[in-house]
C-alpha cells in the first residue's frame, strides 16, 4: 500500500521529460551518506520520488547524480531511470546545464525538474503544476507554497499587479529591499518549455553569496526576455517541503508514518498504541489483523486477517498468514502460517517457514529451515539449514551444527521425532520417522526410524572422590 495510492495524477505525455536533481552532498545532514539516500521508514527519500514518477511519467526520468554517485545509482536499480553525472556540484542551475545535452537529444517539448530531497511530492502536485503551466501557456513555471517561517527557502517576489518577478534565495534575501512579509516560497518543483529554456539556460551566473548557478535565476532571466512565468501556489502544503536537516527528516518521516497507520486503521486493522507503530510504504495488512505498538514492519511484508503482532517486534519482508508473533521477536524474510506461535524473544532469519500450528518459543533462532505442521521448538535452541517434518518435539538447548568451516550442510528431521534437551545434531544427518534422541547427545550419524539415538559417554560415579567431601560450612 502506497500512502498516495488514491491520488491519481494525469500521466505526463511522452513529450514531457522529467529531471531529478540528486547530486547534492547535504552538508546539513551531518552524514557521509548522500542526502537523497537518507531513509524514511527504511526507504531512501529518492525511492519515494521515483516511485511517484514511475506512476506519473510516460518517459524514463533522468537523475543527476554527483556525491556518492554509485550509491545513489545502486539504490535506484529497481527503477527505470537514466543517470547523468555532475562531476562538480556548482549549483542546481549547473546540474541542469550538465543534463542539457541528454534533454535535447530526447527531443522533449516540456521539462519538469524536481529535487530528490522532496520525497512527498505526489501525482496531484505534478498534475497541478503541469495544468497550471499548460493552461497559462507559460514558458517557465514553478510550484510555490506558503510558510510562516520561510527559513532556507527561496522567496517569491511579485510585482504590485501580482506577477512573479523573481525568486531570491534565502542567503541573498534582503528584507529592506524585498519586503518584510514575504511568506510565499519556491518549492523546487519546476516546469519549462524546452524551446524557451534553451535561450536562457546558459545565461546563468554565480553572482550570489553561494557563488553557485541557481536554477531559480531562470525566473528573472525569463522575465527579462519577455517570457511568460507562472507560479502555481499550493498554499500550506507539507508534502512539498524538502529535507535538509535531521530534524526535517524526522518530521517528514513522522508525517508518512501517521498517514500509513491511519489508513490501515480506516481499513479495519486494529492498531493499538498507534503512535509507536512504524509501517513501511510497501507493507500490506489485511483488515481483521491486530498490531500492538511499539512495532516496526518494513519491506514487502504481508500480514493476513486474524494475524496478531504483539509489542516490541521487528518484521521485514515476511508473510504472516494468521499466526501470532509474541513480544520482542525479530523476523526477516520468513513465512508464518496460521495457528503458528512465534516468541517471545524468537528470531527467524531469512528462509524460515513455520507451517500450520508449529511453535518457536523464547530464545529460539531459526535460519533457512522449514518447520513442519504441529512441530514445537519451545526454547533455547538453534535450528539452521533444516527440513523438519510434522509433530516434531525439539528439547531445550538443541542445536544443529550445520557449518563445518567451509560449507553448510542439511539436517533432515522426519515426522514425529522426539529430540531430548541439550542435543547437538552434526549435519549432514537424517533423523528418521518416530526416532528419539537421548538428552545430551551429539548425533553424527543417521538415526533409523523408531530407534533411540544416544551419542554420549556412559556416566561414572566415583565414590568418595568429590572435592566437597571435606567441606566445612564454618570454614
Amino acid at each position: 500500500m502506497m500512502i498516495f495510492e488514491d491520488q491519481k495524477g494525469l500521466p505526463l505525455s511522452p513529450e514531457t521529460g522529467v529531471l531529478v536533481l540528486a547530486a547534492g552532498k547535504g552538508t546539513r545532514m551531518h552524514s557521509p551518506l548522500p542526502k537523497v539516500l537518507q531513509k524514511l521508514l527504511d526507504k531512501p527519500m529518492l525511492w519515494y520520488l521515483l516511485n511517484t514518477l514511475n506512476r506519473t511519467c510516460s518517459s524514463r526520468p533522468m537523475v543527476v547524480t554527483g556525491h556518492g554517485r554509485s550509491q545513489v545509482e545502486d539504490a535506484c536499480s529497481s527503477f527505470m531511470a537514466d543517470f547523468i553525472y555532475q562531476e562538480r556540484q556548482l549549483g542546481t542551475g549547473h546540474a541542469l546545464q550538465v543534463a542539457w545535452d541528454h534533454i535535447n537529444k530526447r527531443g522533449f517539448k516540456w521539462l519538469m525538474v524536481l529535487n530528490g530531497d522532496t520525497p512527498l511530492i505526489s501525482p496531484q502536485h505534478i498534475k497541478a503544476l503541469w495544468e497550471g503551466v499548460r493552461d497559462k501557456d507559460a514558458d517557465v513555471g514553478f510550484m510555490s507554497l506558503e510558510l510562516d517561517d520561510p527559513g532556507n527557502y527561496g522567496r517569491v517576489i511579485r510585482s504590485e499587479d501580482g506577477r512573479v518577478k523573481e525568486v531570491i534565495e534565502a542567503r541573498d534575501f534582503d528584507a529592506d529591499m524585498h519586503g518584510q512579509d514575504v511568506s510565499e516560497v519556491n518549492s523546487g518543483l519546476c516546469a519549462f518549455r524546452t524551446s524557451s529554456l534553451r535561450k536562457i539556460l546558459f545565461e546563468l551566473d554565480s553572482d550570489n553569496k553561494q557563488n553557485e548557478l541557481y536554477l531559480t535565476q531562470l525566473v528573472s532571466l525569463a522575465q527579462k526576455s519577455g517570457m511568460n512565468v507562472e507560479a502555481v501556489n499550493a498554499g500550506r502544503c507539507s508534502g512539498l517541503l524538502g529535507v535538509n536537516t535531521p530534524g526535517e527528516l524526522i518530521l517528514q518521516e513522522e508525517y508518512i508514518r501517521s498517514c500509513i497507520v491511519s489508513k490501515f486503521v480506516e481499513q479495519g486493522v486494529i492498531i493499538r498504541s498507534p503512535d509507536m507503530v512504524r509501517i513501511g510504504p510497501e507493507v500490506y495488512i489485511e483488515p481483521g489483523s491486530e498490531i500492538t505498538g511499539p512495532v516496526e514492519i518494513y519491506g514487502k511484508s504481508s500480514i493476513s486477517s486474524l494475524s496478531r503482532i504483539f509489542s516490541h517486534c521487528y518484521i521485514e519482508d515476511s508473510f504472516i498468514d494468521g499466526g501470532q508473533v509474541f513480544c520482542f521477536s525479530h523476523i526477516v524474510e520468513s513465512v508464518i502460517d496460521s495457528h503458528t506461535r512465534v516468541g517471545p524473544y524468537a528470531r527467524l532469519r531469512p528462509g524460515t517457514k513455520m507451517q500450520k500450528g508449529s511453535r518457536a518459543g523464547n530464545f529460539v533462532e531459526i535460519k533457512n529451515s522449514s518447520v513442519g505442521a504441529g512441530s514445537k521448538i519451545n526454547h533455547l535452541s538453534y535450528i539452521g539449514d533444516t527440513v523438519m517434518g510434522e509433530e516434531v518435539n525439539v528439547g531445550a538447548g538443541t542445536i544443529t551444527c550445520n557449518y563445518d568451516g567451509r560449507a553448510k550442510h542439511k539436517t533432515v528431521i522426519q515426522d514425529r521425532v522426539f529430540i531430548g534437551s541439550n542435543t547437538a545434531l552434526v549435519a549432514p544427518v537424517v533423523l528418521q520417522q518416530k526416532s528419539m534422541i537421548a538428552a545430551g547427545s551429539t548425533i553424527t550419524r543417521d538415526v533409523p526410524g523408531e530407534s533411540l539415538g544416544i551419542g554420549r559417554s556412559r556416566q561414572k560415579n566415583l565414590e568418595g572422590r568429590s572435592p566437597l567431601k571435606n567441606f566445612d560450612k564454618n570454614d
